[in-house]
This record gives structure tokens, C-alpha cells and sequence, in this order.
């Protein structure tokens, strides 16, 4: 399992104090007050407030004081130690423990997990003999999870039809 998390990317400097956009790739932006460390570029930030509206969050970080230096984040990705973040709920998962699973229908591999973008209903990305194929996770598409195993089972015939190669 990967030892960090990415949660979060950075948007733009907001105001004149230091505090940032960010974009989060949570379940909910809300998630994001639950941290109280962060990695941006491999620098730990405390995080000293963070606020919701809508879908993003606002943070303030220890050491970024000023406009300049929030500028200096923009459009980095922000990562969490996996030890600072909540147990995702039954039935969710994080999504670096998604990739790099193998997916199966039918007992049969389809491909490997590259990556998957969250939106309202996911959009998983395979590596499948040398082409990319992608698939949403329709209800009834995956049948079920095991990370431990690294593997993900879906039903063959809601697959097809909800895949593309590309």
C-alpha cells in the first residue's frame, strides 16, 4: 500500500494572506479538515485553517504568510500521510489502493488499474494489453473489491457495456 495519499490539488493563492485554493479529491471537501499535515512537493505544511464552500476547500498553511508564497503552490498536488487519514467508510476506497489492481470478468483478466478519476460515477482507466480501455462504475458494473488481493471483479456483460478503448 502507498504510504502517502494524494487528497487534494493546489488552485491559486487566495487573497493577500497566504491562503490557497485547493481542489480536493475526497469524498467530500469536508474530509479536508481532518488533516493537520500536509505534502506539497515533498515539504510538510502544518495546516493551521481550513475552510469549505462548495466544492473546494480554503487552507492555511504554517510558513506560507503571504501572497508570494502561496503563489509558489499553485497547481501542486497536495499529499497526506497515510497514517493521518480516516479509514475510508465500507464500500469506498482510496484511490491509490485501487491502482494497480487487476481486473477480472468472468475470472478472466481485462487489464490493470492506471488510474481513476473521481466524478460521480468513476471513471477507472486499464492498461489492457498495451491499449487503454476505459470504464465507469455503473451500478452493477464492479461485483466487488479486494485490495489486499489486488483485485477487482466486475460483471462481463455491464463491462462491455460500459467500456471503451481509446
Amino acid at each position: 500500500m502507498e504510504s502517502f495519499l494524494h487528497i487534494a490539488t493546489v488552485l491559486r493563492p487566495q487573497g493577500i494572506r497566504g491562503e490557497v485554493k485547493i481542489k480536493p479529491h475526497t469524498d467530500s471537501p469536508e474530509d479536508i479538515r481532518g488533516f493537520k499535515r500536509i505534502y506539497v512537493d515533498g515539504t510538510p505544511y502544518g495546516v493551521r485553517a481550513a475552510r469549505v464552500s462548495g466544492e473546494f476547500a480554503y487552507l492555511t498553511l504554517s510558513g506560507v504568510d503571504d501572497r508570494n508564497a502561496a503563489e509558489l503552490l499553485r497547481s501542486k498536488e497536495i499529499m497526506a500521510a497515510r497514517g493521518d487519514a480516516p479509514e475510508p467508510k465500507d464500500g469506498r476506497y482510496y484511490i491509490a489502493d485501487l491502482v494497480g489492481c487487476t481486473v477480472l470478468a468472468d475470472g478472466k483478466a481485462v487489464g490493470v488499474v492506471k488510474e481513476v478519476t473521481p466524478a460521480k460515477t468513476d471513471v477507472y482507466v486499464l492498461d489492457s494489453g498495451g491499449r487503454e480501455r476505459a470504464f465507469a462504475a455503473a451500478d452493477g458494473v464492479i461485483t466487488s473489491i479486494d485490495t489486499e488481493a489486488k483485485e477487482i471483479r466486475v460483471d462481463k456483460k455491464r463491462f462491455e457495456e460500459c467500456s471503451v478503448y481509446y
